[in-house]
């Protein structure tokens, strides 16, 4: 199990790419991770870090830039020491990135099952990232309220497009934190 966090960003929080619904999702994906934390759950932050020769840099203009206040990942989510960030110049978290080998390094070398997505852009970077992981045979679950993108239809078109066909599991993040609750209660009987 791992918790990915997507493109928590300064510029799509409060810069030039921000949308008022990220701000709810924020407390969200922060009583996850110290979940997580608590119970050594592994977090990884995949991050926009743009150069100017970027594809997409020409559909959305320039945002988190490498090296820039805009690319850092916003202050109420920051990671901390043991989390690991992957810098990323596209949509999904696995093209071209060393994601693959992180999870696979995880857990003393076996490596992550299931992925625990939250973050940002439902429609976009999330719905890419997911079908990446799908093709790659992770079990997935989305965060229901720990994801957002800038109007409801795209959340909801992003969301339901993923239902349909990545074998996704979306669930609220109170239910995931139940859900891993019982699972560290089980191992820990079971080391016992």
């Amino acid at each position: 199990m791992v918790i990915l966090v997507l493109d928590m960003l300064n510029d799509f929080v409060y810069g030039k790419l921000k949308f008022s619904k990220v701000q709810t999702i924020i407390p969200n994906i922060k009583l996850l991770l110290d979940f997580a934390r608590q119970h050594n759950i592994p977090i990884v932050y995949c991050n926009d870090s743009h150069i100017a020769s970027d594809r997409e840099l020409q559909i959305w203009g320039a945002h988190a830039m490498k090296d820039t206040k805009g690319s850092e990942v916003i202050n109420e989510l920051k990671p901390q020491d043991n989390d690991h960030i992957i810098l990323k110049n596209s949509y999904s978290a696995f093209h071209r990135t060393n994601l693959t080998k992180v999870l696979d390094s995880l857990y003393k070398g076996k490596g992550v099952e299931s992925i625990i997505f939250t973050g940002i852009h439902t429609d976009i970077c999330v719905k890419h990232s997911i079908y990446d992981a799908f093709l790659s045979g992770y079990d997935i679950i989305i965060a229901e309220n720990g994801i957002a993108a800038p109007s409801f239809q795209k959340h909801k078109s992003g969301l339901d497009y993923m239902k349909s066909n990545y074998l996704v599991e979306v669930k609220q993040i109170e239910k995931i934190i139940q859900d891993l609750r019982k699972s560290v209660k089980l191992k820990a009987v079971k080391i016992q």
